[in-house]
């Protein structure tokens, strides 16, 4: 293995505001990869056991760009955020603190610029005794004070540190959700986008770090150059090839909103039913129309699907918003019952000021409307409020209550899981969650296979891993290589895993590739294991098999509950696993290389 790593990592004490540098591990790479990969390899050997606080200073906050970061190549542009989540947790467990360990991702610039700045990865641990901003120029490692900017809105921070740094520095910040320990805290991109998942952004403001700041420039080591060049432009014709390419520039992941509605799986009224007819309200065409004033995109991507837009008439004229893309479209619009597209554009400005996961806030805010709705909570339970649907100003003022964790908020800054056992037994049932981590914008009863999705996800409920074993590990191996899955969703993986060779000198084919996804997914899992996760916590909340849709085109449609533990049968036995704990068998870890690391764990 002579390219794709730099072989050093960057390693932060905040505590002492020091830094060093430490070794790539080759052998773990080779068997992890980067990202995502690396990411739980790294959380497994630095988190002895379970029980550590996700917001104490010794959980890890780790970023780990892929072997093909830094390269300009289509889709090879994102960055792995891992840590001990901050928002799950198990139905039971013998220690205090348990959770997940949790997994996002963010595109744009930041993990390119980290690997150009000459680093395979970031860890950071300790805790600053003020806020700060880390910068990172190359080799050259700083602090800058950030009392300035804390309580300020990712938005603005990021504007201030544009300015005072310069464009060549790439920027990731949280917004005053994290800093307050919201457990739904996200991380804020220079181009709007957050790594939501898991509660990342508590996990930095525990530490006090406002934001991070990165410039490189220097060259990546590549095996075999010249090929990989060859591939880069292959990739780029295959991509302009692809049949939505036009489509997808123009109007990006928006028109999914539709579609999901037209095919009765669109999260509607906290996950009461899979159509909205409001929906052709929150479309493209008035996407288009009237919002979207600039396209932008990740580097070295010619898709452009990141869309910028204003508000261009109305009381919230001039709120500048990313989207809609389908999740925030989903969970802050049809979940909340929202009809008009500048409340949602409104909505989803405000989630990212605060620095809020889109979906967990409007996951916790339809959970909110269904409990007021239900007399469960009151006004004099709400700070006064009478929030019901499509609401935006109430839906506003919760979501600011929730980010400063006042009143009520702070309440729901717990999530739904948490929130529904500090407000009492009847709203349990009202809570959508796996594993403690709300679920997204896809409904179920309409699509069964999402039953395995929300349920297996080792981070917690997630639509994104897939719904059989080997769609998993092909996700969770290009997790680990850093790539877009709407990019290798246009034109496959065997161009990446062709540009893994080529860069890295790295096994590329298909029996490699499900090797490496299958170890990286096992290793999650049994880190969850070793907090007290089981099978019960891979089941979904009652309501899913509870209610029958009323409207749209699959009306009528339900998820029987025998139907899940069937599901669930199946998915253990084909992935080899103790189907009466869920947990892998000793012979599967051995198979993978990973009894003798479970062993020392």
């Amino acid at each position: 293995m002579s390219g794709g790593y730099t072989g050093k990592i960057l390693e932060v004490d905040l505590t002492g505001r020091r830094h060093f540098f430490s070794d790539t591990d080759r052998q773990a790479a080779a068997q992890f990869l980067g990202g995502r990969g690396m990411g739980i390899k790294t959380l497994w050997d630095r988190i002895p056991g379970p029980g550590l606080d996700p917001l104490s200073p010794e959980n890890p906050l780790m970023f780990w760009p892929g072997p093909l970061s830094g390269f300009p190549l289509a889709g090879a542009s994102r960055v792995a955020v891992v840590t001990k989540s901050a928002s799950t947790s198990p139905a039971k467990s013998p220690v205090a603190n348990a959770s997940t360990v949790s997994y996002s991702s963010i595109g744009g610039h930041f993990g390119p610029a980290l690997k150009q700045a000459g680093y395979d990865g970031l860890i950071l641990t300790g805790k600053s005794d003020r806020p700060v901003v880390l910068v990172v120029n190359e080799g050259s490692v700083s602090f800058r004070d950030a009392t300035d900017l804390w309580g300020q809105s990712a938005t603005a921070t990021l504007t201030r540190l544009n300015q005072e740094l310069g464009p060549d520095f790439r920027l990731l910040t949280i917004g005053p959700a994290g800093e307050a320990g919201v457990r739904f805290a996200g991380i804020v991109s220079d181009v709007r986008r957050t790594t939501a998942r898991g509660g990342a952004g508590a996990v930095m403001g525990s530490k006090n770090l406002k934001a991070i700041a990165v410039r490189g420039s220097l060259p990546i080591p590549l095996q075999n150059k010249a090929g990989l060049f060859a591939l880069r432009r292959e990739l780029a014709t295959l991509l302009a090839r692809w049949s939505n390419y036009e489509h997808w520039r123009r109007w990006g992941a928006t028109p999914l909103l539709l579609s999901a509605s037209q095919a009765g799986m669109l999260t509607t009224k906290n996950f009461r039913e899979g159509s909205w007819p409001a929906v052709a309200n929150l479309s493209m065409s008035v996407a288009e129309r009237e919002f979207w004033v600039r396209h932008t995109a990740c580097a070295h991507c010619s898709l452009k699907c990141v869309k910028i837009g204003q508000i261009s008439n109305g009381s919230w004229r001039g709120v500048i918003a990313e989207g809609p893309g389908y999740s925030a479209g989903a969970m802050l619009g049809a979940n909340c019952g929202v009809t008009g597209f500048n409340g949602l554009m409104k909505l989803i400005s405000r989630a990212d000021e605060l620095g809020l996961d889109p979906i967990a806030a409007g996951n916790v805010l339809g959970f909110v409307l269904d409990l007021y709705e239900n007399g469960i909570l009151r006004p004099n339970d709400l700070d006064g409020l009478s929030p019901t649907w499509g609401n935006v100003p109430v839906l506003l003022e919760l979501l600011d209550r929730i980010a400063r964790r006042q009143g009520i908020g702070e309440v729901l800054s717990r999530g739904v899981k948490k929130a529904a056992a500090a407000i009492g037994e009847a709203a349990d049932p009202f809570a959508m969650h796996v594993k403690g981590q709300e679920m997204a914008g896809w409904n179920i009863p309409a699509s069964h296979d999402f039953a395995i999705v929300y349920g297996t996800a080792n981070r917690g409920a997630s639509h994104q891993e897939g719904a059989s074993v080997p769609e998993q590990h092909r996700r969770t191996f290009l997790d680990a290589l850093g790539i877009c899955r709407f990019v290798y969703g246009a034109v496959g993986t065997a161009p990446y895993q062709r540009a893994l060779t080529l860069a890295t000198g790295l096994p590329g084919d298909d029996a490699s590739m499900l090797t490496i996804g299958e170890r990286i997914w096992n290793l999650e899992k049994m880190f969850n294991a070793r907090e007290g996760f089981r099978r019960q916590d891979d089941r979904l909340p009652s309501r899913i098999t509870s209610l029958r849709f009323t409207v749209g085109p699959k009306a009528g449609a339900t998820f029987p509950a025998d139907k899940q533990d069937s599901l669930l049968d199946k998915y253990y036995a084909d992935r080899g696993w103790n189907q009466q704990t869920s947990l892998p068998t000793p012979e599967k870890l051995k198979l993978l290389g990973l009894d003798k690391l479970v062993a020392k764990g």
